[in-house]
């Protein structure tokens, strides 16, 4: 007897659906096509084991299973849940009416328990368009999915509690989440703040700049100036996830299994920071079964890189192009995929290997051209997508001892959240969000420069010897910080404060 049942395959951040074929037939041998990888051909011993311990009748003739398309690689354990499902029809042990209804995805366990699977969020997504009535899977991802309105979830955690809901012996309750709800009651909490941090007035600024303008950041300073407590507190000054930002961000994670069991969506900006030791595919993405890499995982949110020149040079140039175009493309010979990389970058560094390059007090040991070498592991390519340059100086005695509390983040927030919202309505008509994001088309028509400021940029690019990206980047954050002032147009003050910016554009800042 031939039967189908239906999966869901992951590409990306986007499902397709699986026709899953199970024939019982005369003969001998079980049989898998369509493309599986190891994963799905393991599943035979995963499901044989579940059916029998569970007393169903495993069929000792030909079964022959087909996943189709059979052109598309279907990968993981996932497929077992649906597999068992269709051997228990195909062999007349339930009823196979109610199988068109439902995708069903499921690894199971040898005693028939059911373990996580990872995509469950875009396999709701795209069971919904599909038509499909409900989506039946494991209870530890139920939340996850329930966040898509129009198909009834189903968490179960056991073969049997399947068997029965489709035989007709069992009712299911489906899982219910109302994600807006859900989204706006859930409280902004932190153990970060930026009044933990006392004096750095000026770095709090750059940064402040940065979250409005949604600017690419680096932290240049001496070991224990801060630049890791500041960077760490700067998903706290970034405006809110909508709505919107976190169904998409938590898609990615999902995808990668990266989120907790039992949780629905993501509702803070997701704050990434990997080791220096990281591969070129650990932080784009890829690899020989294709995820999303750390700046996918860091969309609508902020990628941390804690000394900068530590990282490989060829890890850190496949980050040039994402970080233009805003999204990782990962091309093989089969298949090609799309991952988002909309993310803010704040790096940090030391100014030389013994980190006292510049420091006030103490001297740097290193020998002569060691500065320019250290900072030569740095491309200028990477650097002049960098929009702000900071110098963090260490804190001064009397401010680390104050007892005058900092501005709050809260605070500083508010202001990041106006300025954003001014770039909100000026880009209302086009895709994107803020400044950072401008093309130079757009930069030209909502940068208009008067003509003194005109002079002074023109002056800035002949010293500074900066390239036609750094031009544009300058006047990007002057917009930010007018922004910010509340101003219509660009004044001169706020071009002269975005080229102080390009410190490490300076000839003579390792001289």
């Amino acid at each position: 007897m031939l039967v189908k049942t239906f999966g869901s395959a992951v590409y990306g951040v986007d499902a397709a659906t699986i026709t899953v074929e199970v024939n019982i037939c005369q003969g001998q041998h079980y049989f898998m096509v369509g493309l599986p990888d190891n994963a799905v051909k393991e599943s035979w011993s995963r499901v044989e084991s579940a059916l029998r311990v569970n007393k169903y009748h495993m069929p000792r003739t030909r079964i022959i299973v087909n996943l189709a398309p059979a052109d598309i690689r279907k990968e993981g354990s996932a497929y077992d849940l649906p597999i068992a499902i269709g051997i228990l029809a195909a062999s007349e042990q339930i009823s196979a009416s109610l199988l068109e209804k439902y995708i069903i995805m499921g690894e199971l366990s040898l005693d028939g328990n059911l373990q996580p699977i990872k995509g469950a969020l875009p396999i709701a997504i795209q069971a919904q368009k599909d038509g499909f009535e409900g989506f039946i899977l494991p209870k530890q991802n139920a939340q996850e999915a329930a966040i898509v309105e129009g198909v009834k979830i189903y968490g179960v955690e056991h073969i049997d509690e399947v068997v029965e809901f489709l035989s007709g012996t069992r009712v299911l309750e489906p899982t219910k989440i109302n994600a807006s709800e859900e989204f706006s009651a859930y409280p902004e909490n932190s153990i970060f703040d930026f009044s933990d941090v006392k004096g750095q007035e000026n770095i709090k600024r750059a940064l402040e700049i940065a979250a409005a303008g949604g600017h690419n950041v680096i932290l240049i300073g001496p070991p224990g100036a801060g630049k890791t407590m500041l960077a760490k507190r700067m998903p706290t000054i970034l405006p809110p996830l909508s709505l919107e930002e976190a169904l998409e961000t938590t898609k990615i994670h999902s995808v990668a299994g990266k989120l907790r069991r039992n949780a629905s969506l993501l509702y803070q900006r997701p704050f990434r920071s990997p080791h220096h030791t990281v591969s070129n595919a650990a932080l784009v993405g890829g690899g020989s079964n294709p995820q999303p890499g750390e700046i996918s995982l860091a969309h609508n949110g902020v990628l941390f890189l804690d000394e900068l020149p530590e990282f490989k040079r060829d890890v850190l140039e496949v980050m040039r192009q994402p970080m233009e175009e805003r999204k990782v493309n990962i091309s093989r010979t089969r298949f090609s995929i799309d991952y988002p990389a909309n993310f803010m970058l704040v790096a940090s560094m030391n100014p030389c290997p013994c980190g006292y390059y510049n420091h006030p007090e103490k001297d740097c040991v290193c020998g002569p051209g060691v500065v320019h070498k250290y900072l030569n592991k740095i491309s200028g390519p990477l650097l002049d997508r960098i929009d702000l340059h900071v110098e963090v100086t260490p804190v001064k005695l009397e401010d680390l001892s104050s007892k005058q509390l900092s501005e709050k983040s809260s605070e500083i927030r508010k202001r990041v959240i106006e300025a954003r919202n001014v770039q909100k309505n000026r880009f209302q008509a086009q895709d994107i969000y803020c400044n950072a994001q401008m093309t130079t088309k757009q930069t030209r028509e909502s940068c208009q420069l008067d003509i003194a400021s005109q002079q002074l940029l023109n002056t800035a690019m002949k010293r500074l010897g900066l390239s036609a990206r750094a031009y544009e980047r300058i006047i990007r954050v002057a917009r930010t910080i007018a922004d910010l002032e509340k101003s219509e147009s660009i004044k001169t003050e706020h071009l002269a404060e975005a080229i102080q910016f390009r410190s490490l554009d300076r000839e003579s800042w390792a001289a």
